[in-house]
């Protein structure tokens, strides 16, 4: 699928610096930056999930502790 992505004259310097930098295309760069955020955000969701989930298992415990 294409799609068009609008970055400023910043964002656009920045990347194809980056890109240099690794010896690989912008567009390599961009994919790898999504890659790693769509993986990242999974995980803070789950982490979000478990804790929350744990919380409440633990809930008299944890205030228990707390006094």
């Amino acid at each position: 699928m294409a799609m068009t992505l609008r970055l400023t004259d910043e964002q656009t310097e920045a990347l194809r610096k980056r890109a240099e930098f690794e010896g690989r295309s912008m567009q390599q760069v961009a994919l790898h930056a999504i890659d790693y955020y769509l993986e990242h955000v999974s995980d803070d969701e789950l982490t979000d999930a478990l804790a929350e989930k744990g919380a409440r298992r633990f809930a008299d415990l944890l205030r228990r502790l707390g006094e």
